[in-house]
């Protein structure tokens, strides 16, 4: 009961927390916009200057979340054309870049997924291995590795809404459960899901979105399987170290007699064969996947000839996950009453915002580095930085996003931190790829408060997560992501971007 309270205590705080920090949001971004337009700043273009005060109102909003992320990166956009910083069709065209198509067509794979169940199956399948038994060390390393697996194709929060429920029956089914295993299961299940959206550019919106600006801005372009040459290390290393420290948590005061395979196992049963639909998924997304990965293969394969450039100029990344979407839409499940994969009802009932947000985060990166907006800032901040060199910028941007996302949205973050990143290395005479992703995958390290992502708030709402907790483990987590983040990108970020 103790939790109990605890947490709704926590609630009630947060959302007087929420509530204020908008109000505040509200009234400090004009005035912040006010004033960025009225001062006159040396060295400046005109619509450089203008472009700062718009700048400075979207990024208080996206801060403070006065109003909804998507609106303020449609209202950033539309100002930059009020005050003539770019024409329409300049600001607008980000909107239709073709990662916009890589999202929608992804989104559209996990909704399918989600509406057919199969993404239950692989968790139920997982789970129901008589490798876990009913050692709660080898459910709680389990959880994780299924949690890990399945965001990296998955939402994090999608991901951590399927297995919350899960967790629970089994920590209420468990014989003696003890705290700690309780802790470390929920624990688990929310990290996983974060650490494994890093995998792969689909895993989570802020790797496309970081893609997509190091490409506007840079012109370097990183694709899938070069994505996934750091992307799937960096998960595994995150994993194992989250496996062995949950392990000596989940010990502590002796295990608990589980029946989590035997859950599991129960709900296979239910759950019958496979369905048309979930067939349906695994054809289109297995297609999907094939699509993306074919470039790397090639590579591997030494196909190098005029096969390998007709199909990486024909069946880009974007092309190949909308390939995957259309198909959902012509795959039947019931040829009779004409019943496909997806409907267009469940696509439309996907939270579309976060297209708004990207393009909008797009389009006002680009617009910084056309104006010169980010040359200047770029140089501003050099003449602060005590040292230039690559390994400092991206020691700086990494832990820069790491405390940022903590507070606010991964993608806004991102977002926000990313063009700063590229801009400061390239007024460095320096790479911008490597402090570019290590601001990237640092957005994705969000373990401390409940508030930082929604798997949090997820696993906390249960009660056996005090946020004392959560802080104390998240601290550790997030410096092991910090190391590991810049080791990963010093090392391979270079080879990723093929330079």
């Amino acid at each position: 009961m103790r939790a109990d309270a605890d947490t709704a205590a926590y609630a009630a705080a947060e959302d007087r927390f929420n509530r204020r920090r908008a109000a505040v949001g509200l009234f400090l971004g004009p005035a912040v916009f006010a004033t960025l337009l009225a001062l006159p700043m040396a060295g400046l273009s005109p619509s450089a200057h203008r472009l700062s005060a718009v700048l400075g109102l979207v990024i208080v909003f996206w801060i403070t979340e006065a109003v909804p992320l998507p609106v303020t990166a449609l209202a950033g956009p539309v100002l930059a054309i009020l005050l003539q910083v770019a024409p329409a069709r300049e600001v607008f065209a980000p909107f239709a870049d073709p990662i916009i198509f890589l999202f929608m067509g992804s989104f559209m794979l996990a909704k399918a997924m989600y509406v057919h169940g199969l993404d239950r199956r692989v968790a139920f399948q997982a789970l129901s291995l008589g490798w876990a038994g009913r050692s709660p060390v080898r459910v709680v390393v389990m959880f994780g590795a299924v949690s890990t697996v399945l965001s990296m194709w998955l939402s994090n929060t999608a991901t951590a809404a399927m297995l919350f429920p899960i967790a629970l029956s089994i920590v209420g089914q468990a014989s003696g459960a003890t705290h700690g295993f309780a802790l470390a299961l929920m624990l688990i299940t929310s990290f996983g899901a974060s650490v494994g959206g890093m995998a792969t550019p689909v895993g989570t919106p802020p790797n496309l979105i970081g893609l997509g600006l190091l490409e506007r801005t840079t012109a370097i372009h990183i694709s899938f399987a070069g994505w996934m040459l750091i992307g799937v290390p960096l998960s595994a290393v995150m994993f194992a170290f989250m496996a062995l420290y949950f392990r000596r948590i989940c010990l502590r005061g002796g295990g608990p007699t589980l029946a989590g395979s035997d859950l599991a196992a129960e709900e296979l049963r239910k759950l019958g064969p496979l369905s048309r639909g979930q067939r349906n998924v695994l054809a289109a997304f297995g297609l999907t996947v094939l699509l993306w990965i074919a470039p790397g293969l090639f590579t591997i394969a030494g196909v190098q000839g005029w096969l390998a450039r007709a199909f990486i100029a024909s069946v880009p990344e974007a092309v190949a996950a909308m390939i995957g979407a259309l198909l959902l839409f012509v795959l039947p499940v019931d040829r009779g009453m004409r019943r496909f994969t997806l409907s267009w009802r469940d696509a439309a009932a996907i939270d579309w915002g976060i297209i708004l947000l990207f393009g909008g985060g797009l389009s006002l990166g680009g617009l910084t580095f056309s104006t010169g907006l980010a040359e200047a800032i770029g140089r501003g901040i050099l003449a602060w930085a005590p040292a230039h060199t690559m390994l400092i910028l991206t020691m700086v941007f990494t832990g820069l996003s790491i405390m940022l996302t903590e507070t606010t949205s991964n993608t806004a973050s991102t977002t926000m931190v990313v063009p700063v990143a590229i801009a400061v290395a390239q007024a460095a005479g320096a790479s911008p790829v490597q402090p570019a992703l290590g601001a990237t995958l640092g957005a994705s390290m969000a373990f401390m408060l409940p508030v930082s992502t929604p798997p949090n708030a997820i696993v906390y709402s249960s009660g056996r997560v005090p946020i004392t907790a959560m802080i104390r483990h998240g601290i550790v987590i997030d410096l092991v992501g910090f190391a590991a983040v810049v080791g990963l990108v010093m090392a391979l970020g270079d080879v990723v971007a093929g330079r």
